[in-house]
């Protein structure tokens, strides 16, 4: 493992013949970020639809072959679990490097996460849909992998309607963990960050518990819990973990669900859930009575004071293990409108609230 928790060694074979050999490009652009391009592509031998994702490989002037071998690496890592996108196929050209990757036809959670008509999501389709992402999730984090861009547009759906299995993709941020090197990094996307990310406090498996936390929110309440009326506001909120529990804005959810997302929008990363205890959690466990420790787990949490030491505010990093033998959302940096402010943003008389520089130019990309 190289230097920020990156992993570049991978045992994909990296096919140089050019790719429209193999594949023809078919349709629109499914979208297109800063560096990343995906296209629909059906396979000329099986006829099967793929999404072939163009990345750069040197992005303002800087060599990031590197970045994207990790992200080859972490997709072969996950390649045995049903809820990671499945890398098919590598091509390299003197500018590029194609993945061609299974095709999630249903396209973003986010598109029902702000549809106001009949395809909003239902608390039993979200209850599903969270077992599946927390499996996922899970899978990752015993084998030391972070995504660090876990949100709405970084979860795909098979199938639209009916209501598919998800696909978590994006990898192109995320990291290896291990209980040696402290991994320090300004990444993520601004409303779904953790705060130990815009404190520059070591990154852990917590740190995607929180942006958890963040999405279930918005797939219940179609409301995003942090943001602000700019990004210094969002990240005060942040850190401030000013969030909105109110009855007006969880009307007809549950108190278990409520439960579950306080559970791990703590700030100290130590006291939240991890991936294994969410999936026990009574919520996503209707008709299970024995795991009512959680709800008072998490209910205690939020009463004990969040201020701690530094010792004590450090999450742990996971465990060493073995090496592990449609849409715009395969994309970082991609954004998109339409989620409601769920509170208005409070002010404030400290200096203002990001540097480093201005939070890593507003985080990622």
């Amino acid at each position: 493992m190289s230097r920020h928790g990156m992993v570049t060694k991978i045992h994909t074979r990296i096919r140089t013949e050019p790719f429209k050999s193999s594949y023809d490009l078919v349709g629109k652009e499914l979208g297109r970020g800063k560096f990343a391009v995906v296209k629909m592509c059906i396979e000329k031998a099986t006829g099967k639809q793929y999404a072939a994702k163009f990345l750069r490989k040197r992005r303002k002037g800087t060599d990031c072959r590197m970045d994207i071998l990790n992200e080859i690496a972490v997709l072969e890592s996950a390649k045995a679990n049903p809820y990671v996108v499945a890398l098919h196929e590598v091509y390299e050209t003197n500018t590029e490097i194609i993945l061609v990757l299974e095709c999630a036809a249903g396209g973003e959670i986010f598109d029902q996460c702000v549809d106001e008509n009949n395809d909003a999501f239902t608390e039993k389709d979200v209850i599903r849909l969270a077992k599946q992402i927390l499996n996922g999730v899970a899978f990752l984090h015993r084998n030391n992998v972070v995504h660090l861009d876990l949100k709405p547009q970084n979860i795909l759906l098979t199938s639209a309607r009916p209501l598919g299995d998800i696909r978590i993709v994006d990898f192109g941020l995320s990291r290896r963990m291990d209980n040696i090197t402290e991994v320090r990094e300004i990444l993520g996307t601004p409303e779904y960050v953790a705060p130990e990310i815009l404190d520059y406090d070591p990154i852990s498996t917590a740190t995607d518990m929180w942006s958890i936390g963040v999405l279930i929110y918005v797939m219940l309440t179609s409301e995003s819990p942090f943001q602000g009326d700019n990004k210094q506001m969002t990240f005060l909120n942040i850190s401030q973990v000013n969030v909105d529990y109110s009855q007006d804005t969880f009307e007809g959810i549950s108190p278990l669900a409520v439960d579950f997302i306080k559970s791990l929008l703590l700030k100290n990363p130590r006291k939240r859930a991890t991936a294994e205890e969410c999936l026990k959690h009574p919520w996503l466990n209707p008709h299970s009575h024995s795991h009512s420790h959680l709800v008072n787990r998490s209910a205690s949490s939020l009463d004990e004071p969040e201020e701690t030491s530094q010792s004590e505010s450090e999450p742990e990093s996971p465990a060493p293990s073995p090496e592990l033998g449609l849409i715009g959302s395969y994309l970082t940096c991609t954004s998109k409108g339409g989620l409601k402010t769920g509170r208005d943003t409070f002010s404030f008389n400290e200096p203002p609230f990001p540097t480093r520089p201005e939070i890593q130019q507003e985080l990622i990309c």
